[in-house]
């Protein structure tokens, strides 16, 4: 094999793809990524239980306590869009950038539409980012525990 690169035209994409850019996409997981594992690790030491990539709500969540009608997100930073308004130029002056920012901007779109249908079925949406479940672990399993806490209080306050 020669060292010119190789690239690949395939529908889904935008443009020539290289074949390194393919193989490294086609790495990339759906589901049981490393911060999935990381924060259903955490959670199950803690005590509870849950259903991961729930197939019964919209946007198929990450980890849902269904028990509290919890529904929780682990999002990547690049595909999910954080710091958007830092990302967009950057991406604009990279390697085909039509296909990127109408991906992640669909993507963060997506992530708003699925939001709105589970708190309008009466469901508590949470979101993590990646690095944050990963570096501060703790910190996001107290987010979901007061987010637990703060529904029973209402329930209660409902009933009295």
């Amino acid at each position: 094999m020669n060292n010119e690169r190789m690239t690949r035209q395939e529908p889904r994409f935008q443009g020539d793809v290289s074949e390194k850019s393919h193989k490294g996409m086609s790495r990339i997981r759906g589901s049981d990524t490393s911060i999935e594992l990381a924060l259903r690790k955490a959670l199950w030491a803690k005590g509870y239980r849950f259903r991961k990539n729930y197939k019964k709500l919209p946007g198929r969540p990450d980890i849902v306590l269904v028990k509290y009608k919890i529904a929780i997100f682990c999002d990547g930073e690049f595909f999910h869009g954080k710091d958007w308004e830092v990302l967009k130029p950057k991406l604009a002056n990279g390697k085909n950038p039509d296909y990127w920012v109408n991906k992640i901007q669909r993507n963060i779109d997506r992530d708003i539409e699925k939001d709105q249908e589970l708190l309008f079925r009466g469901w508590t949406v949470i979101h993590f980012w990646g690095n944050d479940i990963l570096k501060r672990t703790s910190e996001c399993i107290k987010v979901i525990e007061e987010t637990i806490l703060e529904l029973k209080i209402s329930e209660v306050d409902y009933y009295d």
